[in-house]
């Protein structure tokens, strides 16, 4: 056993715990509390395995999972931005890079270059892989966000043509989650007045 090794692996393990620290922006189903980025990433992890039948292509299901659980780790430094925080969206790059560097370094180099490698690949959306990682982070909190009555759309003011904006590559990853979510999860709270649909 590398002793300095598994140390180090430990001392990341201990530092990610700080990831259930990190409150998001939507409600646990019954808005008792918003959910926190370690709950959101197992979550994702457990719709990846089930939907994965709906991958616009056949996607390697491990790796789209390791991509989920680890692409929200950088907020224990840079924070959640959220997903309609312009002004926070300006610096969120520069402060994600600089996270991932100092949290996945903790690691030894060959796991830590792995799991930045990972990250960057989620974050440049490219592959099939990273498009239907897209697709699971933006399904799961409408989804939540559905389940209760459009409550964080409602408290942040967001406009349909906001939710279609964010969501304009979600179909790459899946048409049929999309089609599914876009007719079940904000149709649905349109028709209420949950989500302004005026410009």
């Amino acid at each position: 056993m590398d002793k300095n090794r598994i140390d180090k692996q430990f001392e990341f393990f201990r530092e990610i715990d700080k990831e259930k620290f990190i409150e998001r922006q939507t409600y646990l189903t019954g808005a008792k509390r918003k959910e926190n980025d370690a709950e959101h990433a197992w979550h994702m992890t457990i719709m990846t395995f089930l939907l994965s039948e709906y991958a616009n292509e056949e996607i390697d299901v491990l790796k789209t999972i390791k991509m989920l659980l680890i692409h929200d780790i950088v907020e224990i430094d840079a924070g959640d931005t959220f997903a309609y925080d312009k002004e926070g969206q300006k610096t969120q790059r520069e402060r994600e890079e600089k996270a991932a560097k100092r949290i996945f370094g903790l690691l030894p180099s060959d796991q830590g270059e792995k799991l930045m490698d990972l990250w960057q690949e989620f974050e440049e959306g490219e592959t099939k892989e990273a498009r239907f990682a897209h697709t699971m982070d933006n399904i799961q909190p409408m989804m939540l966000n559905a389940a209760n009555d459009g409550k964080s759309w409602q408290e942040w003011g967001v406009k349909l043509d906001q939710i279609l904006n964010r969501n304009k590559n979600t179909s790459k990853g899946s048409e049929v989650l999309w089609d599914y979510a876009y007719n079940n999860f904000i149709l649905p709270n349109v028709e209420k007045g949950r989500i302004n649909s005026e410009e």
